[in-house]
């Protein structure tokens, strides 16, 4: 069988069967993609039987040497594990050269956050003016910090999702899975005054965030609107809606939040992708220790 229609098979059934993110299925797509690239050039290999973890060692050292990230090679290897593994299922192969294949060391980044008075003052409300733009940039600044969501599902949110007597939201996450999450008396106020609004100016999209004429708003609009905004308020070299779901977690668990708790209101599949953030709790605790014990 030639790579690529095994590679096609490969992302139909990520994409119907498994039903990933669209943004996980555009990332193995890539990665499957140069990696079938190189070893057509390289090698002049197209076919699935014709290479070995000897050339899957090549790619690698490859990237290291175009300077790709230890982090960005690991999701690569990942890829490439998944692909085999769904080889093997399909008896497309008979060995796997990934079992001969470690992942390269990366240092974790700690997450970038906004310090708590730094919120405090993006949030005013003398920052925001009547209008629809404004009214509707200061929920989504307010549903950001007060939920902790993704970008995509932000403006996934339909208006139907936001329970206001019961003061909480229906989030689809990652691989179309629900959670519920609660919200401030502040939020929901917010967001039954924004619903208002959108009556008044007549617009009926089921989706909650939109454009004054009822268009669906698209990634990079809602990028800049909360780049300008923390550009009003912090320095931090990180400013994307990325960014305000960290200092959601950060600021939950340095108020003395579960961590368990916070894993499920931002919808992580498991406890190592939220205990990042206990490193931020502990550079803060030793901070306070630095500042106010007698003989630091």
């Amino acid at each position: 069988m030639l790579l690529q229609e095994a590679i096609d098979h490969f992302l139909n059934f990520v994409q119907f069967e498994k039903k990933q993110s669209k943004h996980s299925s555009l990332a193995y797509n890539s990665d499957l993609h140069q990696f079938s690239d190189y070893l057509a050039v390289t090698y002049s290999v197209k076919d699935l039987a014709g290479f070995n973890h000897l050339q899957i060692r090549s790619w690698i050292a490859h990237l290291m040497n175009q300077g790709v990230l230890p982090r960005s090679i690991s999701r690569k290897i990942s890829t490439l594990k998944s692909f085999y593994k769904f080889l093997l299922k399909q008896e497309w192969v008979q060995t796997n050269p990934m079992q001969k294949i470690l992942l390269p060391k990366a240092s974790r980044k700690l997450p970038v956050f906004v310090e708590e008075k730094a919120m405090v003052n993006l949030l005013d409300e003398a920052r925001f003016t009547d209008s629809f733009d404004d009214k509707r940039n200061e929920l989504i600044l307010h549903m950001y910090y007060g939920t902790g969501m993704r970008q995509s599902e932000l403006i996934g949110l339909q208006v139907k999702d936001v329970d206001l007597f019961k003061m909480q939201l229906k989030v689809l996450g990652k691989r179309s899975k629900e959670r519920i999450i609660p919200i401030t008396r502040e939020l929901a106020q917010l967001a039954s005054a924004y619903i208002d609004l959108r009556l008044i100016e007549g617009i009926g999209s089921a989706n909650l965030f939109t454009t004054k004429t009822g268009k669906v708003l698209y990634p990079k609009l809602v990028y800049r609107l909360v780049h300008d905004h923390l550009s009003e308020v912090t320095t931090i070299q990180k400013r994307s809606p990325h960014v305000l779901r960290h200092t959601y977690a950060t600021h939950m668990l340095n108020n003395g939040a579960d961590l368990n708790a916070i894993k499920e209101l931002l919808g992580h599949a498991n406890l190592s992708a939220t205990q990042v953030y206990t490193h931020n709790s502990i550079e803060r605790l030793k901070q306070v220790y630095k500042n106010k014990h007698p003989r630091s």
